[in-house]
């Protein structure tokens, strides 16, 4: 049923001059007028008659100059809340109705962490790759690249290796999808014999490991001078895809999930010796809070876990 505006109603939305507005939230998210003035291509001067104006119209100052940067008033800090919620919401608006594509398509956009295991993300995506009614977009990047975008309701979830805390300016909602222990791999037979022994086996070892940076490699770094293991690294990789093909094909043992090569152990071409005691990867699910997640991402964030 419609609903028709009240007169009071309409004369509230008239009254409050939304390019105003976007000016306000402009400046107060850059701290600074002329810089400000340059993202949005005006003048300083015309920036801050704009901004006077809606002063003008709230009755309340919004900021305190200090030097050359600009401090929010309390009631500046309070319109600045509004602003976000408003723009926010606008920018969800328009990402939801490209999201619907022609034709009642629906496009799901997914981003996620360039280290993370390809086999994980199809294995997530699954349920709708034959769903003629779902077009998916998936990329990859760094988990600082991906998260504005995200915020800006560019894509619909962020998938990462690690928990993401949000604050009142990043609402991060941040959902465990799945754990894996952490597994040495290597060909099949070589410890026919006997069964791999963990620590013993591993000192004097070559191995595949995870780049540096990784938090896997910095933990299984920390075990093995913990157990006194003296290991040789035969190469590292930081991308998942490329350890995988380092631990198919380099025929000693590697370090990682189980997941990143599970086709290898199907086909019998790579054999799990033992897990790695205390070391884990997991796997999030990262969103922001929209009135209208898209119904293809609520069917995988409320499908039975990942299997990893």
């Amino acid at each position: 049923m419609n609903k028709s505006l009240t007169k009071t109603e309409l004369s509230g939305v008239s009254r409050l001059n939304f390019h105003h507005l976007l000016y306000f939230w402009a400046v107060a998210r850059e701290g600074h007028l002329t810089r400000a003035a340059e993202r949005l291509h005006v003048s300083a001067s015309a920036l801050s008659a704009q901004i006077r104006q809606l002063e003008t119209q709230l009755g309340e100052p919004l900021f305190v100059r200090e030097g050359r940067s600009l401090r929010l008033t309390e009631t500046g800090r309070l319109v600045l809340s509004y602003a976000e919620d408003i723009f926010s919401l606008g920018e969800e608006l328009i990402a939801s109705v490209r999201g619907r594509g022609t034709g009642g398509l629906q496009r799901l956009r997914i981003g996620s962490v360039g280290t993370l295991s390809r086999n994980f993300q199809e294995n997530w995506v699954r349920p709708l790759l034959q769903d003629a009614e779902v077009s998916l977009s998936l990329e990859s990047g760094h988990l600082e690249a991906l998260l504005p975008r995200l915020q800006r309701h560019q894509l619909d979830v962020v998938l990462a290796n690690q928990s993401v805390a949000g604050d009142a300016e990043h609402p991060w909602r941040c959902r465990l999808l799945a754990r894996q222990p952490v597994c040495l791999v290597g060909p099949p037979g070589a410890w026919a014999e006997r069964r791999f022994r963990f620590p013993e086996d591993l000192d004097g070892a070559d191995l595949v490991l995870p780049g540096p940076r990784s938090t896997l490699r910095s933990r299984f770094d920390a075990l093995c001078e913990a157990v006194g293991a003296r290991i040789s690294v035969r190469a590292e990789a930081d991308d998942m895809a490329m350890l995988r093909l380092l631990a198919r094909d380099s025929g000693v043992l590697a370090l990682l999930p189980e997941v990143v090569v599970q086709d290898e152990l199907e086909a019998g071409r790579l054999e799990v010796l033992c897990p790695v005691p205390g070391i884990e990867e997991r796997f999030y699910a990262v969103t922001v809070p929209r009135r209208h997640h898209p119904a293809a991402l609520k069917r995988l964030m409320d499908a039975e876990p990942v299997p990893a």
